[in-house]
């Protein structure tokens, strides 16, 4: 089933899911399951429309990433520092990506696998939010961008190999991180979307270099669609995340994990 409303479907799963702490990977191979889209093109149609999340994240921070590109000593998450940070933060994922990727697309791209990674993620997420450090904002010891610290993104960045097991959510995987090493809960949520943005380049630039050929010009409204749809649900996702983000918990995306993960499983098992 390739219908335009099924790219607009998995557009706005994909926008709605890939900067929240419930996984996008995971829920696309769930809807690409009931779908029935699936196998190599619908892979790369996957990771096609991450750009159009990734550009929302752009525009949202579009002074940020512009600081990147000069040195400001009175912002110190800025030109070269910073790029070193978000660097520092992508190499571990993308290393251990490269590694295991044959072997992640193999084993852990179906909907029982996706349900295991589900559940286990949202464990982690109610043991972080009763136990991290910075769970009470005063006991946080970084609290802007500007306390990024290079030994905070590498940490971040280990803990971010979790997410190359679709289901745990890359999300998650950043921001519990960052609050388990100290950083406020706002400053972990405001990170990960900006470090998504590098090793998702580089994922989806490698994967359309891989697979470009399985490209025809008729793919090309559904992709369009798809992505336009993904970049526009991202922009509604984000925007109301990091209004809520500094007012609540992550514990309901943990209870909705919970409540998806047998589902999932016993649906397909």
């Amino acid at each position: 089933m390739t219908e335009l409303y099924s790219a607009v479907i998995l557009g706005i799963i994909e926008g709605l899911t890939e900067f929240l702490p419930v996984s996008s990977s995971g829920h696309l191979i769930i809807a690409g399951h009931l779908l029935d889209y699936t196998g190599p093109k619908a892979a790369v149609f996957e990771v096609f429309i991450q750009l159009g999340a990734i550009l929302a994240v752009v525009v949202l921070y579009l002074n940020r990433f512009l600081g990147l590109l000069k040195n400001t000593p009175e912002i110190p998450f800025s030109g070269i520092r910073g790029l070193w940070m978000l660097f520092l933060t992508s190499l571990p994922a993308s290393i251990l990506g490269l590694l295991l990727a044959g072997y992640i697309k193999t084993y852990l791209f179906n909907p029982i696998t996706v349900s295991f990674a589900l559940g286990i993620g949202a464990i982690f997420i109610l043991c972080v939010e009763k136990y991290a450090p910075s769970h009470d904002t005063d006991k946080a010891t970084f609290h802007s961008l500007d306390d990024m610290t290079p030994k905070l993104a590498l940490g971040i960045g280990c803990f971010q190999c979790l997410a190359l097991w679709p289901g745990f959510s890359r999300s998650a995987a950043t921001i519990m991180g960052g609050m388990l090493l100290g950083a406020r809960r706002t400053l972990a949520a405001e990170y990960s979307f900006l470090a998504a943005v590098p090793i998702m380049f580089a994922a989806t630039g490698y994967d359309m270099l891989k697979h470009y050929q399985l490209f025809t010009t008729a793919d090309l409204p559904f992709f369009t669609v798809g992505f336009v749809v993904s970049f526009i649900s991202a922009l509604i996702a984000v925007k109301t995340f990091i209004t809520l983000v500094g007012k609540m918990t992550f514990k309901p995306f943990a209870w909705y994990r919970l409540i998806v993960a047998p589902l999932v499983y016993f649906f397909w098992t």
